[in-house]
């Protein structure tokens, strides 16, 4: 049986605004018969790089959190650090972000926890069976909610050509280690010039790789890339490194992915907001021209389905334009190989309601 993708656009034909079609669209996930009273439901969102200004709004968070509630549960806003320093490369900072962009208490009637900690490096290891991984690092708070919704912006990206529920659980809910193994097939390097020999990164290296003289040196038999030296590092003096092919971190996105819902099954919703769509991912401090229209938003219990038709409806009103800005990225081998990996079903039926 082909997945169902619920769509609401944008028209005001009927004089509903966003926020109410929103409402109406969580509650055709029916998660009413799978929350349990107090479940502890992560709401998994992005805060936007401070500048940036094309992330969802905390509006639509609000209504989320209400419609938990509603349920009986006890919902929670939560993100990954990032791998590269920016504004919300540990919990401190990302929170300020989170504050100055809209997402309090106050706005959103519900707290914002930080899923990999304050630096970025707690997490659970958790076991798969993947062609990239065995085991994959997931934020720790991510990994012990009962339940999770996905609330995404899909836009394009650099790596992945686009990005949407995929990215956003699979590279987001990662912790800075895994980010970093999912952004490189390299291992780390010393910048010698950097290194104060503090020795902070001693103790993270799980295979004790890192030996400190008059620099630090990481021993490359030793080394598997684990990630956690270039995080934990103060001074930026283990490169972050960017090399990877495309196609290899979106298997790894798929695989991260796995990992991050494995514990949830039937507990999980998706919601990706077609809106604002620009041609690169919330993560830069600026938000450039939107490619096209406001489409609508969609909602799936099929994350693979629910991709699907977010890049289906875009190609369709600007005539495939994520092949324009990406030419030598193709986004759909994280649908094929998510769809290998038994994450959902490429074949879907949209439904699209008369709001």
């Amino acid at each position: 049986m082909q997945p169902k993708v619920f769509f609401a656009g944008t028209s005001g034909k009927n004089k509903r605004g966003l926020p109410e079609k929103l409402k109406l669209l969580f509650n055709k996930l029916n998660l009413g018969s799978v929350i349990e009273p107090e479940d502890l439901c992560a709401i998994k969102t992005h805060f936007g790089e401070l500048g940036n200004s094309a992330f969802v709004q905390p509006i639509y968070l609000r209504i989320i959190v209400e419609e938990l509630k509603r349920l009986g549960a006890n919902p929670f806003l939560t993100d990954g650090s990032t791998l590269y320093k920016g504004s919300r490369g540990n919990a401190v900072d990302h929170i300020k972000t989170a504050l100055k962009h809209g997402f309090s208490f106050a706005t959103v009637d519900a707290p914002l926890i930080i899923a990999d900690g304050l630096y970025g490096n707690d997490h659970v290891a958790v076991k798969i069976d993947g062609k990239h991984y065995k085991e994959v690092k997931i934020g720790s708070c991510a990994h012990h909610a009962d339940a999770l919704i996905t609330i995404s912006h899909f836009k394009g990206h650099e790596m992945t050509g686009f990005g949407g529920a995929i990215k956003n659980i699979g590279m987001g809910l990662g912790s800075r280690g895994a980010k970093q193994q999912m952004h490189s097939d390299a291992l780390p390097e010393i910048i010698v010039d950097k290194c104060t020999v503090c020795e902070k990164c001693v103790p993270h290296c799980p295979t004790k790789a890192i030996k400190v003289d008059e620099t630090a040196k990481i021993n490359r038999e030793l080394c598997y890339s684990c990630g956690e030296c270039t995080i934990m590092c103060p001074h930026e003096a283990i490169e972050i490194n960017w090399e990877t092919d495309e196609k290899i971190m979106q298997e790894k996105i798929i695989e991260h992915f796995l990992g991050a819902v494995e514990n949830k099954k039937g507990k999980v919703g998706y919601i990706n907001f077609l809106t604002n769509i620009t041609p690169d991912c919330d993560c830069w401090n600026f938000s450039d021209s939107y490619i096209c229209p406001d489409i609508g938003i969609l909602a799936s219990s099929d994350p693979i389905a629910i991709d699907t038709a977010s890049f289906d409806l875009v190609n369709k009103v600007t005539n495939n334009k994520f092949k324009d800005i990406w030419p030598n990225i193709d986004p759909r081998v994280q649908l094929s190989y998510g769809e290998k990996m038994g994450l959902g079903n490429r074949d879907y039926e949209l439904v699209e309601l008369d709001l």
